[in-house]
């Protein structure tokens, strides 16, 4: 099992910035991939962004030049460090977890809101 413990999450207004953490713990050895997603009230749950082990990211095209995922190894942490945030990133964002070889973690969620 692995326990995701996420942070960070608020009200901001448009423009500013916020940055989540989400720690792994458990048994979280061979983590293949970190990463955040969230859910909009109506929407279905997108991916915003992601990072797997050999450091390769991807991002959700409405995300691209403002966020930025990380992710410190030894501490088994991802970040997603959100810049110039428009109203239309307000939504509950979780973190997903994936450990070897296939199995899928998801965060409790972290809300954020984003005031015009």
């Amino acid at each position: 099992q692995v326990q995701l413990v996420e942070s960070g999450g608020g009200l901001v207004q448009a423009g500013g910035s916020l940055r989540l953490s989400c720690a792994a713990s458990g048994s979280a050895g061979s983590i293949n991939a970190m990463g955040w997603y969230r859910q909009a009230p109506g929407k279905q749950r997108e991916l915003v962004a992601n990072i797997i082990s050999g450091g390769s990211t991807n991002y959700a095209d409405s995300v691209k030049g403002r966020f930025t995922v990380s992710r410190d190894n030894a501490k088994n942490t991802v970040y997603l460090q959100m810049n110039s945030l428009k109203p239309e990133d307000t939504a509950v964002y979780y973190c997903r977890v994936v450990r070897a070889p296939h199995y899928v973690y998801w965060g409790q969620g972290t809300q954020v809101t984003v005031s015009s």
